[in-house]
């Protein structure tokens, strides 16, 4: 332990010759490394398994990722059965993303976002397996066939490949919007002619209208009613078009759960039809003569259902309305849980939590199957194919965001170098109370008193500030007893042990359910994961503000074990967080104007790396995120380059601007990512002093650093 070498100031009567030494007269006890689960008894030993464990990557992971061997976060794209051979080191992908065009990589710049199409096609066969099994295993008498809604992630190449992936499965889709109805209708154009399409959310004459076109393309088009008075537009736009439509509704349950993703359920919730207004659109369908055109019952209880209890209760009441409406002559067929299939993130498989479940995939399908044929058998109805919209499970494990950690502080200030003198001059400085706080605290040290140490510092602290504020101390001095006070801590074993580790990211636009309500997710460095980490710290990002952080972190910790910067002989320390497929890329924003990240799709090959890269998307640029607020790059650029013409005509005598160079930098900024780049694959290269130390873009690597594929800006 470091020695305060602080002498005792004159006006203090300590033995002759004392010095307030932190070694001996403050003896340190031997506070536990961390929390939860590294400690100092694990001495120098540390394995992969022990960050498996400390990570809980077993939990959240499985069957999808584990720590291998060598301490990397391995990909297993086909869960369970991915033989060891077809195992992705993550790491590798990265690198093979970020490293430049020149030494073979794709030359993508971090944030990334790395998507597995093979584990999304395994959780599909995975949700259809589980409900094959329950229906075989309970002689359920219909069929079960999903739907993706697609609010959960819109992205093309997501939505085509549940597609592809379920046209045997008559997989189909759900839409919320006109633009997502757009969007459904163009996929399932190549789907299973029995997909269904479900169109939910507020509707429109216009929103009818398209949902009925759709049915005379001879797509499996319902229109579930969220609100009565829409019924009044779809009969009256059907017989306009001549198109007989098939209905649903939406019912609004009594069951309710408590948590957070419960709100949209219960009799207050934003959607759906209470039991006397969906006998009104019965009565008024009858009279229509469109009573069989009702054909699906849809319900959400909520997203992230916790338990197959919930569960269960939920889908007996739903199946009894709709045993009712078969009773009432309704040409009933589907019944449709809607979401709530819910995914464990922080593996504790736990009933009372917002993160977790407690169940799997296998329980929450044999759960619905059992409590739709228990109500229809009683009621002696014909079991309806059982429809669920369980998007959150589809997509969720499929994508994961790789960003790196930059930079790390601390609030520990350095021991301040000063001479016997200076330290005299110090205490001098101080007025009356300051010197009674040092005083006494220099008689506690002596006394071994820890906390009455920490009391005195706290007030010598205090008061040097309010003497900084009024202006009789210095800075320099004001940190010499920051730093004194910051090593009393430290020797008693009170100093904050967490660093801020600053990301090269943004939280609003990449983890926005964390920052809105606190939505948690699994974080974990992806590599170095033979090393115990030493360190705690929480993640700071790049926006300018005070909730871009990431602070709470899964199992209730408010840090979490990470390890010291410049490992991996001194390379990037990578971090990524899983499970976030699903809603976070539609949700993000421009908050600071930082754009999405770049986007690779991996899929497991026979090549000696496991993986091939299939498609790589860098992030939008700046000009791309400026013109999304109405801005415009292009004129930008002209009244800059008008500004420095004008600058350097004006100082004719400073020969170390370059106008061309100068202005090709300026057009390339505009064709960079928002986020940091690395010094190693930066666009600018630092110019001699003949320039003034500006930084010019270098043609050469254009190719290599540009992050649009069209033509960088030639002026």
């Amino acid at each position: 332990m470091p020695a305060l070498g602080c002498c005792v100031d004159a006006a203090v009567s300590p033995p002759l010759g004392y010095t307030f030494s932190l070694d001996s007269s403050l003896p340190s006890p031997a506070p536990e490394l961390f929390s939860s689960g590294v400690t100092a008894a694990t001495g120098s030993h540390w394995s992969p398994d022990m960050s498996s464990d400390l990570y809980r990557v077993d939990g959240w992971g499985a069957p999808y990722f584990s720590v291998n061997t060598n301490g990397y976060i391995s990909v297993k794209p086909h869960g369970t059965d991915t033989l060891p051979h077809q195992e992705i080191d993550l790491l590798k992908v990265v690198k093979k993303a970020s490293d430049p065009k020149n030494l073979g990589g794709l030359g993508l710049h971090l944030p990334l976002v790395v998507r597995f199409p093979d584990v999304l096609k395994n959780r599909l066969e995975s949700l259809q397996s589980a409900f094959d099994m329950a229906v075989d295993s309970n002689g359920y008498e219909a069929h079960y066939q999903g739907v993706y809604p697609v609010k959960c992630n819109q992205d093309r190449f997501v939505v085509e490949d549940i597609v592809k992936f379920g046209s045997p499965y008559r997989f189909g889709l759900e839409a919320g919007s006109k633009p997502e109805l757009l969007l459904a209708m163009s996929c399932l154009s190549k789907g299973s002619p029995d997909a269904l399409l479900v169109c939910n959310g507020f509707k429109d004459t216009e929103y009818i209208s398209l949902a009925l076109v759709a049915r005379k393309l001879r797509l499996n088009t319902v229109i579930v009613l969220e609100q009565e008075e829409e019924l009044d537009l779809v009969i009256d736009i059907s017989r306009k078009m001549a198109v007989r439509p098939v209905i649903g509704l939406r019912a609004k349950l009594r069951t309710k759960h408590s948590g957070h993703f419960g709100s949209t359920s219960g009799e207050k919730g934003k959607f759906g039809l209470t039991t006397t207004q969906i006998l009104r659109v019965v009565k008024k369908l009858d009279e229509s003569g469109m009573l069989d055109c009702l054909q699906l019952l849809h319900f959400h209880i909520g997203s992230q259902i916790p338990s197959t209890a919930l569960l269960a209760d939920g889908v007996g009441e739903a199946t009894q309305i709709y045993t009712e409406l078969v009773r009432l002559g309704a040409g009933m067929k589907f019944i449709d849980c809607g979401g709530g299939l819910g995914i464990d993130y922080d593996g504790t498989k736990s009933c009372d939590s917002d993160v977790s479940v407690g169940y799997g995939i296998q329980e929450y399908a044999s759960t619905v199957v059992q409590a739709v044929q228990f109500v229809c058998d009683r009621k002696g109805v014909k079991h309806p194919v059982i429809c669920s919209e369980s998007g959150r499970a589809i997509v969720s494990h499929h994508s994961i965001l790789i960003f790196e950690a930059v930079s790390a502080s601390t609030t520990c200030h350095v021991t301040p170098q000063l001479s016997s003198g200076g330290l005299q001059t110090l205490a001098e400085t101080l007025n009356e109370d300051a010197r009674a706080d040092y005083r006494n605290l220099s008689a506690a040290a002596v006394r071994g008193e820890y906390d009455t140490c920490l009391l005195y510092s706290d007030q010598l602290k205090q008061r040097c500030v309010e003497q900084f504020k009024e202006g009789s101390l210095d800075i320099e001095q004001l940190a010499a007893v920051d730093s004194i006070c910051d090593l009393v801590a430290k020797a008693i074993g009170v100093a904050d042990p967490v660093r801020i580790y600053h990301v090269n990211l943004s939280v609003f636009t990449s983890i926005p359910d964390f920052w809105a309500f606190g939505q948690l997710f699994p974080i974990v460095p992806i590599h170095r994961l033979d090393e115990k980490p030493v360190m705690r710290g929480i993640l700071s990002d790049l926006t300018c503000d005070s909730d871009g952080k990431v602070d709470k972190f899964i199992g209730g910790e408010s840090s979490m074990p990470l390890h010291e910067l410049g490992g991996d002989n001194g390379g990037g320390y990578y971090l990524g967080m899983f499970l976030g497929g699903a809603y976070e890329e539609a949700l993000g924003g421009l908050h600071n104007l930082f754009g999405g990240p770049s986007v690779v799709r991996v899929l497991q090959s026979d090549s000696p790396h496991s993986f091939a890269v299939t498609r790589s998307v860098p992030g939008p640029s700046c000009a791309d995120v400026l013109r999304a607020m109405q801005h415009e790059p292009e004129l930008m650029f002209e009244t800059l380059k008008h500004r420095a013409e004008e600058c350097i005509e004006q100082e004719e005598d400073d020969k170390g601007l370059d106008f061309a160079s100068l202005t090709d930098s300026l057009a390339q900024s505009f064709h960079n990512m928002p986020y940091l780049v690395a010094p190693s694959s930066c666009c600018f290269t630092e110019a001699t002093a003949n320039n003034g130390g500006y930084y010019y873009y270098n043609e050469d690597n254009a190719a290599d650093c540009a992050t649009v594929e069209d033509e960088i800006w030639s002026y």
